[in-house]
C-alpha cells in the first residue's frame, strides 16, 4: 500500500477539485488503515492528516483513542502531533480524556520541552475532573526554574480556575508572588490572567491591589500599564479607598504620556472607577474631557468613536464640562461614518437640558434640511473648464453623498429630536410655542415616516399646555392651508398624519379663531379625498365642531341678515360631506352620514324660520314670560344651538396614568357575582324525585283506566286529575314544581358524580365558556367593604329650548399678542372624582401656587424664551389675528386663562370605612 504524507494529501486535494468528495472518502479510508498500524510514525502521520481534514469540516472524533496513543509517544516530534490532534478534536464530552490523567501527570514531570508542550495542551483540553486531579502539579509548575515554564503555567491557571473554582484561594496567593517575579514575561502573563479573572469575581482579588499599584508607579511598559489600569478600573468600585489612592498617578499619566492607547485607558478607568465624583474629581474630570475633545477633533476615526463613547459616560456627572464642546460634538452628527454619527447623537441626547435644548434641536433640525444648491448639473464655469482644459489635466474628485440623504439616518435624527424634547413630559422645554413650530418644521423637512409621533406630541402638548392653544390653532390653520401638504399626502414620508392633529386641534379649540367659518372650506375641500380614511373622519368631525361653535356665536348676536350666510354655510357642508356618505371605510361613512342628516335637519329648520319682531329674545321681565309654563321662542333658529352643547359641556383634559385603576369600587358591588344568574341545572333539580313522580303519574293513569263510572263521572274525574297534574279547564298546561322528597346518600353521590362528569366535559370543550370563579358552595367574602364606582350624570346640559348661556365667549377685535403669563404644563393629568375624594389634602393645598420646579405641573416663564425660529418657508406667511376674550364664571368674575395648579399627594390615606382590596394604591391627584 502506498503511504500518503500530508503534503501528498494537500497536492491530491488541489488536483481533484472536480471530484473532491470522492478523493477525500478514499483518503479517509486509507487513514483508517494507517492509524491501526503498530508503527508510531505511520500512526502519527495518519493523525496529522486527520487533523488537516478536521479543519476542513470532516469529523475525526472516531480516532480519539488513537490520538491518545500518539500523545504517549516518547519522541517529542510525534508527541506534538498527538497534542495537536487533541487540541483540534477533543471537547468536554470526549470519553477518552479520563485516560489521559496519568499521562499528563507523567509529562509534567518530564523534560522542559515535554512540560511546555503539555502545558500548552492542558490549556485547551482541561475538564473539571482533569482540573481537580492536575491542580497540584500545575500550581507546582509556578516555581519552576525556567521562566518559560512559569509563564506557561501562569497562563494555564486561568483555565484551571475556570474549570475548578475551588482552587481559586490557592491561586490568588501564588499569583501575588508571581507579580514580584524577576522575569518581566512572567509578570506580564500574571497581569493578563488577573485581568480576565477579576471580570468574574473582583472581590477575591482586592488583596492584590498593593503589588499592582507598585507595578503601575514603577513600570515603563505601556502595555503593562494598560492592563494594570484596566484592573484598577474593575477593582475600584469594590474598594473606595483605591479611588483617592489612584487619582494622583493616573492624573500624571494622563498629563504626561504620549501613548494614545494608554491615555484613553486612563480616562476610561477614571470614568468607570468613580474617580470623577466629588470635589476632588472635578480637576481630573476637566482634564479627561479636554483630552477626549482633542480625540474628537482628530482625523483618526477610531479615536473619534471611543471619545464620543467615553463622553456619554461623563455627561451624567459633569454635563457642564461636556457642554463646552457642544459645537465640536454637533459637527460629528454629519460625519461620513455612521457609527460616529450614532454615537454623537447618543451624546447629544444625554447632554440636553433647559439651557441648550433649543440650540441643539435647531442644529440637528438643520441637518434634515435638503441642500438645494447641490446638483448634478455642472455650473457655467465648470462646463467652460471642461471644454478648454484637456481632460488629462483635470482632477476629478468623487463627491460623497450627504449622510442626511439616508432615510434610516433621517428617521433616527427625527426620532431623536422628538425624544429630546418630550423626555420626562417635556421637562426641558421652556417655550412650547417654539416647540410647536419645531414639530411643524419637522413635518415639512423630515421626509420619513414620523408623522404619527409628531401628531401624538402635537395633541399632547396642546392638551397639557392651555396657554399655548391659541398659538397652536394659529399654526394648525396655516398647516391646513398648505396645499402642498394636502397634495403630497399619498407620498412616502409626507407626514400627512399631522393634518389629523391640525384638524383635531382646530376643531377642539376653534374658540381661539376670530372667524371659524373661514376654516370650513379648508377642512371640507375636495382634495381631502386623497387623505387616509382616519384623517378624513377627523376632518368631518372637526367641521361639525367648528360649525357648532360658529352657529352658537351667530345665534348670540343674531340679526335677520345672518340667515342667508348661515344657510350658505350649511349647504356647503352638506354638499362637501355627501360624497363621503357612501365611503367604503366604516368610520368615515358613519361620521359623514351623521353629519349629513344633522345638517339636513338644521337646513330644514333654517328654511322654516320666520323673523320675529320681539326686541329681546329672552325678556324675562314680561309677566307672560314669568307666568307662562311654556318657554318663549327665541329670535334665532333653535337649531343653531343643537351642536355646540354636544362638544362644550365637558373640558377635554389629559388623563392621569393611573386614573383607571384609581376608580373606587362602589360599596356593595360584588364584581365576581352573576349579573344574570345562569339557568338552574336540570339534572340537579329533577333527578332526585323524577322516578317517583313518574311512578305516581302512572298509578293515577291506572286508576283511571279501571274506573267503572259513566262518561260524566269520567269527565269530572279527568278534570280533577288534570288539575292535579297541571292542566286547567281550557286545556292549557300549568307548570307546577314537583316537591322533591328526601334525597338518599346514594342518590346524592350519583348526582354529584354526574355533575362532576358534566363539568369535566365542559372544561375540555373549547366552544364552552366557563367561569373559573363560579362555585355554588363558596360565597363571596363578607369582610370586604367596597367603594362606589362614579357614574357620569348628564346633568347641567343646556336645554334645547332654554335661554342662551350667558357664559358663552364674546370675541374681541384686539390683535393677537403674547401674554406675559407663564407656561403651565399639566404633567400628571386628570384623576377620577372618587379618587380625588380619597386624598387627604388640606384645604390650603387647593390654593397653593406652584413654583418653577414643582410637580405635577410646572410653570415656565415665557418672557425669557426667544421667538420661535422657522425653517419652512410655507409657514412664514402672516395669519389673521385672534381676538382675546374672557370667559366669565358663574359668579360673574372673569376666569383666569392659566389653570390652577394640581397638587400631588406623596402618600394617600384610605377613607374611613373603605377597603379597596389592594395592597398599594398609586398616587392620587386632587384637582384644585
Amino acid at each position: 500500500m502506498w503511504e500518503r504524507t500530508l503534503q501528498d494529501l494537500i497536492r491530491g486535494l488541489r488536483a481533484n477539485k472536480a471530484d473532491e468528495s470522492k478523493f477525500i472518502a478514499k483518503a479517509i479510508e486509507e487513514i483508517r488503515q494507517e492509524i491501526k498500524s503498530d508503527d508510531m510514525v505511520l500512526k502519527s502521520g495518519a493523525v496529522l492528516k486527520l487533523t488537516y481534514l478536521d479543519m476542513m469540516g470532516y469529523d475525526m472524533s472516531w480516532a480519539s483513542f488513537h490520538v491518545v496513543e500518539v500523545m504517549s509517544s516518547p519522541k517529542l516530534h510525534l508527541k506534538s502531533v498527538g497534542y495537536l490532534g487533541a487540541i483540534q478534536s477533543f471537547d468536554q464530552d470526549t470519553d477518552v480524556l479520563m485516560l489521559t490523567t496519568n499521562l499528563l501527570k507523567k509529562d509534567l514531570t518530564s523534560s522542559p520541552a515535554d512540560i511546555a508542550l503539555t502545558l500548552n495542551g492542558i490549556s485547551h483540553i482541561l475538564t473539571p475532573d482533569l482540573a481537580r486531579d492536575l491542580s497540584p502539579e500545575l500550581i507546582k509548575m509556578l516555581t519552576h526554574s525556567r521562566p518559560a515554564i512559569r509563564k506557561r503555567a501562569v497562563l494555564a491557571l486561568y483555565k484551571l480556575v475556570k474549570r475548578y473554582p475551588e482552587v481559586s484561594t490557592q491561586v490568588v496567593s501564588r499569583l501575588k508572588d508571581k507579580l514580584e517575579d524577576p522575569d518581566a514575561g512572567v509578570i506580564a502573563a500574571t497581569v493578563n490572567v488577573l485581568c480576565e479573572l477579576t471580570l468574574h469575581n473582583p472581590k477575591d482579588y482586592l488583596a492584590l491591589a498593593p503589588p499592582l499599584f507598585h507595578l503601575m508607579t514603577t513600570s515603563s511598559n505601556n502595555w503593562m500599564l494598560i492592563k494594570i489600569i484596566k484592573l484598577f478600573g474593575t477593582l475600584s468600585p469594590y474598594e473606595h479607598r483605591l479611588v483617592k489612592k489612584l487619582q494622583p498617578p493616573i492624573t500624571e499619566l494622563i498629563s504626561t504620556t504620549p501613548a494614545i492607547s494608554l491615555l484613553y485607558e486612563c480616562v476610561h478607568t477614571c470614568i468607570i472607577g468613580g474617580m470623577l465624583e466629588g470635589s476632588s474629581g472635578d480637576a481630573l474630570a476637566r482634564t479627561c474631557v479636554s483630552k477626549l475633545a482633542a480625540f474628537i477633533q482628530d482625523s483618526d476615526q477610531n479615536l473619534k468613536y471611543i471619545a464620543l463613547l467615553a463622553m456619554v459616560k461623563i455627561v451624567p456627572t459633569h454635563p457642564h464640562l461636556v457642554a463646552q464642546y457642544q459645537d465640536t460634538i454637533l459637527a460629528s452628527v454629519n460625519d461620513q461614518d455612521i457609527s460616529i454619527r450614532m454615537r454623537a447623537l447618543d451624546l447629544i441626547s444625554a447632554m440636553v437640558d433647559e439651557t441648550n435644548l433649543q440650540n441643539i434641536v435647531q442644529q440637528v433640525l438643520s441637518h434634515l434640511v435638503t441642500d438645494t444648491s447641490s446638483s448634478n448639473v455642472p455650473s457655467a464655469a465648470e462646463s467652460l473648464a471642461q471644454h478648454t482644459i484637456p481632460p488629462t489635466s483635470l482632477t476629478v474628485k468623487p463627491s460623497l453623498p450627504s449622510p442626511s440623504a439616508s432615510p434610516a439616518y433621517r428617521l433616527t435624527l427625527s426620532q431623536r429630536i422628538l425624544q429630546m424634547c418630550s423626555q420626562n413630559t417635556y421637562e426641558n422645554v421652556t417655550n412650547f410655542e417654539w416647540y410647536l413650530s419645531v414639530l411643524v418644521d419637522l413635518a415639512h423637512v423630515a421626509n420619513v415616516d414620523v408623522g404619527v409621533q409628531i401628531r401624538d406630541q402635537m395633541v399632547d402638548v396642546v392638551g397639557r399646555v392651555k396657554v399655548a392653544r391659541r398659538y397652536a390653532v394659529k399654526l394648525m390653520f396655516a398647516l391646513l392651508s398648505d396645499d402642498a401638504m394636502l397634495r403630497n399626502a399619498q407620498d412616502e414620508g409626507s407626514c400627512s398624519e399631522v393634518l389629523w392633529a391640525a384638524a383635531f386641534i382646530c376643531g377642539e379649540y376653534c374658540s381661539e379663531l376670530a372667524d371659524p367659518q373661514k376654516l370650513l372650506p379648508l377642512i371640507l375641500q375636495p382634495g381631502i379625498s386623497n387623505l387616509s380614511p382616519d384623517i378624513i373622519a377627523v376632518y368631518i368631525q372637526a367641521a361639525t365642531k367648528i360649525f357648532g361653535f360658529y352657529a352658537a356665536e351667530v345665534a348670540q348676536r343674531w340679526i335677520d341678515d345672518d340667515l342667508h350666510e348661515v344657510k350658505a354655510v350649511v349647504q356647503m357642508v352638506i354638499e362637501r360631506v355627501e360624497p363621503f356618505v357612501s365611503s367604503s371605510h366604516i368610520e368615515v361613512q358613519e361620521r359623514a352620514a351623521n353629519t349629513f342628516q344633522l345638517f339636513n335637519f338644521i337646513l330644514a329648520d333654517l328654511n322654516s324660520y320666520r323673523p320675529r319682531s320681539t326686541g329681546n329674545p329672552f325678556d324675562e321681565s314680561s309677566s307672560s314670560y314669568a307666568n307662562s309654563d311654556v318657554i318663549s321662542e327665541p329670535r334665532f333658529p333653535k337649531s343653531l344651538f343643537i351642536i355646540q352643547p354636544l362638544f362644550s359641556s365637558y373640558e377635554l383634559n389629559p388623563v392621569a396614568q393611573h386614573a383607571q385603576e384609581s376608580v373606587p369600587i362602589p360599596e356593595g358591588l360584588d364584581l365576581d357575582a352573576w349579573i344574570v344568574p345562569p339557568p338552574a341545572d336540570p339534572l340537579s333539580l329533577s333527578e332526585p324525585g323524577e322516578k317517583k313522580a313518574k311512578r305516581k303519574i302512572k298509578r293515577e293513569k291506572g286508576k283511571d283506566g279501571v274506573s267503572g263510572s259513566g262518561n260524566k263521572g269520567k269527565k269530572k274525574q279527568r278534570e280533577e286529575n288534570g288539575k292535579e297534574h297541571g292542566y286547567n279547564g281550557n286545556g292549557l298546561v300549568t307548570l307546577i314544581p314537583i316537591e322533591s322528597e328526601t334525597e338518599t346518600e346514594e342518590q346524592r353521590t350519583e348526582r354529584e358524580r354526574r355533575r362532576a362528569e358534566r363539568l369535566e366535559r365542559q372544561r375540555d370543550d373549547p366552544y364552552y365558556i366557563m367561569d373559573k370563579k363560579l362555585s355554588s358552595t363558596v360565597s363571596p367574602p363578607h369582610d370586604v367593604d367596597l367603594d362606589s364606582i362614579p357614574v357620569v350624570k348628564l346633568e347641567g346640559m343646556p336645554a334645547f329650548l332654554g335661554p342662551v348661556d350667558s357664559r358663552l365667549p364674546s370675541l374681541r377685535s384686539t390683535p393677537f399678542q403674547y401674554s406675559p403669563e407663564p407656561f403651565y404644563i399639566d404633567r400628571v393629568g386628570e384623576m377620577p372624582t372618587g379618587a380625588a375624594a380619597l386624598t387627604n389634602s388640606s384645604p390650603s393645598s387647593h390654593h397653593s401656587t406652584p413654583t418653577p420646579g414643582s410637580r405635577p405641573g410646572s410653570i415656565i416663564s415665557r418672557t425669557a424664551s426667544p421667538a420661535p425660529v422657522r425653517l419652512s418657508s410655507g409657514l412664514t406667511a402672516s395669519i389673521s389675528s385672534f381676538p382675546q376674550y374672557e370667559v366669565a364664571d358663574e359668579d360673574g368674575q372673569p376666569a383666569t386663562p392659566t389653570p390652577e395648579p394640581v397638587k400631588v399627594q406623596s402618600k394617600m390615606k384610605k377613607a374611613p370605612g373603605t377597603v379597596t382590596g389592594k395592597k398599594k394604591r398609586p398616587k392620587a391627584v386632587a384637582a384644585s
